[in-house]
């Protein structure tokens, strides 16, 4: 029996912070865990904003929470450490404070920028051939979204002068806040990777000049390095008591959701696949190879563990698509409320939540929706194409087509995206017939087997699926702490809960409705050009 040491695991996510106690023995368990929401400030020309404050705010508030409920002294807490989103941009100046909002990964203002900065001269799939093939040649794959936060440096360059010249260090969200904690500016190899200028080549790992001369990016604007489980350094006596936490805390490197959720979901050796559907999703297998797919959009990024890679598919708006349909189809449209009663309250509650009375409504509604057919792009899409003016639509939809059949068809619709993801990614880098499935989607058992039924494999789900990221954030500690000493043995800490087989009775339908989806991007990007470009 391994001794037993508590840890803090921050999940900073889009909408909201997620801190949870673990306990480390023989495997993560999940103490307690609070939550605190906050907002993003929409702006005209596709911005999207945060504060940083109100991240750490939020930090401040869940540490009191979850101190308050377990009654745990703050010196037993051995170490803390970060989950969170990824490719967001939070310049701070030389006294570590951000010269001015955070730009979210969805904010897609820098066009412009990126036009100038890599779309002219010499095409391949509308990228400068030079730099398109100087950046997979370094780093492995290239700046070749909108939302990437190189643009997005570029914008604030360009945009903001007066902000720009006062810059002394470009981090990303987790990075921003470990700073913080312990007055050390840094940044982990997975988010450095994100910048598109790392050079992630074997025996490399480092930035690289000559990417950043050829974007226009100061170097000494870039942060020190580190790996995912490098202790930073301890809680500054500031940031201690801010939180709340024994001054001298070990803050380890952390990592971003895109890295940490695959090792919260037990994915951490060559071949191990995992699917995640939160508000946005991937797909992503663990592997040695550094390759990338350019005309799916898929590639080998970064990970925790230095020498491997996660090949790497992202669905922009996964389990958002579902709140959508929670706020505009279904709330008082299916009798969510029962004679006006709150089913998810109370002493008649019925259903955990408003989601798990949604996906009990569709049970026996037919697999593929008589034909309607639903794309998950309500936000645009990065893979496997990239399309910001692409949008969601239900396909197919006739006289007898209710509620019940659209809502199952946007579930469906986000299992055929992963699915597309899935075999393309397969095709490079061989999937595991056993996937780990993670994030709040993942607790639904209709989900779990209609995205088993929709990929043709094998679906396994663990203990807090919703957790995945800070269950990463956790493990990636207790290598930090020396409690175990090789990502093999994370998943002995993270066993398997559920599973689902694939049932194939439902397998010629969905194939047919499959072959349809692929086909609806191209039948209509010309019209989402026009419907959306410049909107």
């Amino acid at each position: 029996m391994k001794s037993k040491v508590y840890v803090l695991a921050y999940d900073i996510g889009t909408t909201g912070t997620k801190t949870c106690l673990f306990e480390i023995g023989d495997r993560l368990t999940l103490v307690y865990s609070a939550t605190q929401e906050y907002g993003l400030t929409l702006l005209e020309g596709g911005g999207v904003e945060q504060d940083p404050q109100d991240w750490w705010d939020s930090m401040r508030d869940t540490t009191a929470q979850v101190l308050k409920e377990t009654k745990l002294d703050p010196a037993e807490i051995r170490g803390i450490s970060f989950c969170s989103q990824m490719q967001g941009l939070v310049l701070v100046d030389k006294d570590l404070k951000p010269v001015r909002p955070a730009m979210s990964y969805m904010d897609q203002r820098a066009r412009e920028q990126m036009k100038k900065g890599i779309e002219h001269g010499i095409k391949i799939e509308g990228l400068n051939a030079y730099k398109l093939l100087r950046s997979l040649q370094i780093t492995g794959a290239v700046a070749g979204s909108v939302k990437d936060p190189l643009w997005k440096y570029k914008w604030v360059e360009t945009k903001e002068a007066e902000k720009f010249a006062r810059v002394h260090k470009w981090l990303d969200v987790k990075d921003y806040l470990t700073t913080r904690c312990t007055g050390r500016a840094t940044m982990t190899l997975d988010s450095a990777f994100a910048t598109f200028l790392y050079d992630s080549r074997p025996g490399k790992s480092r930035w690289h000049k000559g990417l950043c001369k050829m974007f226009g990016v100061r170097p000494e604007h870039l942060p020190d390095l580190i790996q995912s489980t490098d202790l930073i350094g301890g809680l500054t006596e500031t940031a201690a008591k801010e939180l709340g936490l024994k001054e001298g805390t070990a803050v380890f490197g952390g990592g971003g959701d895109a890295t940490l959720i695959g090792i919260g979901a037990g994915a951490v050796e060559e071949g191990d696949t995992h699917i995640y559907a939160g508000t946005s999703g991937w797909v992503s297998t663990v592997t040695k190879k550094r390759t990338v797919d350019i005309n799916a959009r898929i590639a080998s990024i970064v990970g925790a563990r230095a020498g491997y890679y996660n090949y790497f598919g992202e669905q922009e708006t996964s389990g958002k698509c579902l709140q959508w349909v929670k706020d505009h189809l279904a709330l008082d449209e299916i009798d969510v409320y029962l004679e006006k009663k709150n089913v998810t309250e109370g002493e008649d509650a019925v259903h955990e939540s408003l989601f798990a009375f949604l996906f009990e409504s569709i049970k026996d509604t037919p697999a593929g929706s008589d034909g309607v057919i639903f794309t998950p792009w309500l936000h645009g899409n990065r893979c496997p194409f990239e399309d910001p003016a692409a949008r969601g639509m239900f396909f197919n939809i006739g006289l007898d087509t209710g509620k019940r059949k659209l809502i199952r068809s946007v579930i469906e619709g986000i299992s055929f995206h992963k699915r597309w993801i899935l075999e393309l990614s397969h095709a490079k880098v061989p999937a595991s017939s056993t996937i780990r499935f993670v994030g709040g989607v993942a607790r639904s058992p209709i989900i779990c087997q209609i995205l088993a039924d929709i990929t043709g494999r094998t679906i396994e789900t663990i203990d807090h699926p919703q957790n995945a990221g800070a269950t990463g954030a956790a493990a990636i500690a207790a290598l930090g702490l020396g409690k175990i000493h090789s990502f093999e043995e994370i998943k002995s800490l993270i066993p398997s809960k559920e599973r689902w087989n694939p049932n194939p009775a439902n397998k010629s339908v969905y194939d047919r409705n499959f072959s349809v989806f692929k086909k609806l991007y191209e039948a209509n990007k010309a019209h989402y050009a026009i419907l959306n470009t410049n909107k």
